[in-house]
Order: C-alpha cells, then structure tokens, then sequence
C-alpha cells in the first residue's frame, strides 16, 4: 500500500542535473548516460557548496551519470551516501535518443509527435509512455516520503522527472503544455503531506553565477 507519507510532512528538494554537451546541442538523452560537460560541472560544484551545509535524512539519485555527478558535491559534505536508483530516469523516449530536435522531426515524425503533442497513453517505440513515465515517478516519490516521513530529502535527477513532480503537486494534466521553468542545476522544494503535495519554491538557481549558463530543454 502507497502512502504519501506516513503521517507527517516530508520536505523534498529536488535538482536538475547539470549541463551536458548534448543539452547545449538540443540532442535528446532520455536513457542514455551522458556526461556533464564543463559548464555543468561547475554547475554541480556549486550545487554542492549551497547544499552541501543543509541537513538531508537520505540522498537519492538517477543512476545515470549527468545526475550522479552533480549529486556528489553535495554527498560529499554529507554524512549520507547517494542512493542510486534508474526510478529517477528521465523518461525513455526510445527512438528519439540520440537525436536532435531537428533530425527527430525529420527521420521520427510519427514518435516526434507523440512526444510534442505530449500524447499521454501513447508509447514512444523503444520506450515509455508519458503516463506509465509520470506513474514510475509518483510512485517512487510516494514511497522514499513514507520510508522518510517528516524528513528532508534530496533527489538529484532530470528534466522530466521535476516536470512530473511538479504535475502531480498542482494537478496539472499531463497534456497541458508546460509553463514553469526546468532549468539546470535548480533546486526545486516540494511538501509531501497526507493531505497532498504542494511547491514551496522553483526554479531557484541563485547559487549560480551568471557565467553559468542555464538550460531549460
């Protein structure tokens, strides 16, 4: 049985990993296990200084390396290890990955458009749906807030896991386009209560400095 939490409040903070070459080239990663760039290290380096001296009950991570990387400034100020799970993945968008923006809509019309139109019950080929995706997602969520009730907990992860997130909170259909920032290396706090889940801040990127440059695809 999923509880959102065990009775009491828990306080979850949620980061975008940081840049990789391919986020600055618009090139699709879903699944694949892309490296930060230099820009998104520096991103991740000052990901840790900010969140490094704030008290975690447990730390999780995408297993994929873009989220691991920028999750280690942090641990390592941290009593607590980093708790990898592939449940924090972006979506698998199967047989977009790999590709840019530009060439998905020319060799992948028909996936192109699943993914644009954000056709919720459709499965990419090769991949997940939106809704099996936002289903793997809520339903981690729901069980690290009961493992961790009235904790504070950090999961570093990825474009499309913080839009989930946010969905479920508001109660945004998953169709809507979206209209709130996912930008790289922010730090995104949400409240998981009995009583539902609600945003206490987004977006919030002013522990970079403006040499950092920040990317929201």
């Amino acid at each position: 049985m999923n509880h959102e939490c065990n009775g009491l409040p828990t306080q979850l903070v949620l980061v975008r990993h940081g840049e990789t070459a391919w986020n600055a080239e618009g090139r699709i990663q879903g699944h694949l296990d892309i490296p930060l760039n230099d820009v998104g290290l520096a991103q991740a380096d000052a990901v840790g200084r900010h969140l490094g001296i704030q008290k975690f009950h447990a730390i999780y991570s995408s297993d994929l390396v873009r989220a691991y990387r920028t999750a280690a400034p942090v641990a390592q100020r941290q009593p607590q290890p980093i708790a990898r799970t592939p449940q924090l993945r972006e979506r698998h968008l199967g047989v977009l990955q790999g590709l840019t923006t530009a060439e998905a809509e020319r060799d992948q019309p028909h996936a192109c458009r699943i993914w644009r139109e954000r056709e919720e019950d459709a499965a990419l080929p090769g991949g997940e749906s939106l809704a099996q995706f936002h289903s793997r997602v809520v339903h981690f969520v729901k069980n690290v807030c009961h493992e961790h009730s009235a904790g504070r907990l950090l999961l570093v992860t990825h474009g499309g896991v913080l839009d989930a997130v946010y969905r479920h909170a508001v109660g945004m259909p998953l169709g809507a386009a979206r209209d709130f920032p996912i930008l790289n290396a922010s730090v995104n706090v949400i409240r998981v209560a009995p009583g539902g889940w609600s945003i206490e801040s987004w977006g919030d990127v002013s522990h970079l400095s403006d040499a950092l440059a920040l990317d929201d695809t």
